[in-house]
């Protein structure tokens, strides 16, 4: 019998993740030991050498690693795309998010603004510059700490309005989701790859070409992600 498999991720599809190791499971794979923590502690856990079969992150995290040697050359699959959300306090009155200047107009009167360590994080702090108003915000930014979902601080009145990916904030309670608006999209890729000390190879790009597989499609949008468009 096959030894289990040991994968680390990001928080952000640490839910998507078990759901499709437990799926591949059922076909008589491998199981997974699935570890999920901050993916700046991901990625610095692997460039250290510590030894894991699969490490699944934003698509640029997986790059990186794989120019310095520390994945398998060919092993990379894209996984799924992930949307960021907003997140407000339940009973709260809705701002107007619905185009590009009235999420603008919503930010620059919110007292508080939270979002996250990872590339939904990176990607709105690049927004705010294209704004012209990082320095503006900068003052009213709370970033969660690695592992804490923004919502968190949303739902416990630390933060006035909150981003973060959909899959992290879609089971948490005390918040009310929006949708960015339509040409402000904000979408991450999560990709995997087989780390170049792993153990188990051949078993752990099986369990990656299954995760980036089309059977896999359903399972992504009931955990707010979406299959990766077949072009790449």
């Amino acid at each position: 019998m096959s030894s289990v498999l040991t994968l680390i991720s990001s928080m952000a599809t640490r839910h998507l993740l078990a759901a499709l190791a437990q799926a591949h499971t059922q076909t008589g794979a491998p199981g997974v030991h699935l570890q999920s923590v901050g993916g700046v502690d991901a990625a610095r856990r692997v460039q250290d050498g510590e030894r894991f079969d699969v490490v699944v992150l934003a698509s640029d995290a997986i790059a990186k690693l794989l120019a310095t040697g520390r994945l398998q050359p060919g092993s990379m699959r894209a996984i799924a795309d992930s949307s960021v959300a907003i997140a407000v306090r339940s009973g709260s009155t809705p701002p107007d998010v619905s185009s590009e200047a009235a999420l603008r107009a919503t930010l620059l009167q919110a007292r508080s603004i939270g979002y996250s360590t990872g590339p939904s994080g990176t990607a709105l702090l690049q927004l705010f510059e294209r704004w012209g108003l990082a320095d503006t915000l900068k003052d009213r930014l709370v970033q969660a700490r690695p592992g804490v979902p923004v919502g968190q601080l949303v739902a416990g009145g630390d933060v006035e309005i909150g981003f973060q990916q959909l899959s992290e904030l879609m089971d948490l309670g005390g918040i009310t989701l929006l949708a960015m608006p339509p040409e402000l999209d904000i979408v991450s890729r999560f990709s995997g790859a087989v780390l170049a000390n792993a153990t188990q190879p051949a078993a752990a790009q099986a369990l990656l070409d299954f995760m980036a597989s089309p059977a896999t499609e359903t399972l992504k949008r009931q955990h707010g992600m979406r299959a990766v468009p077949a072009m790449h």
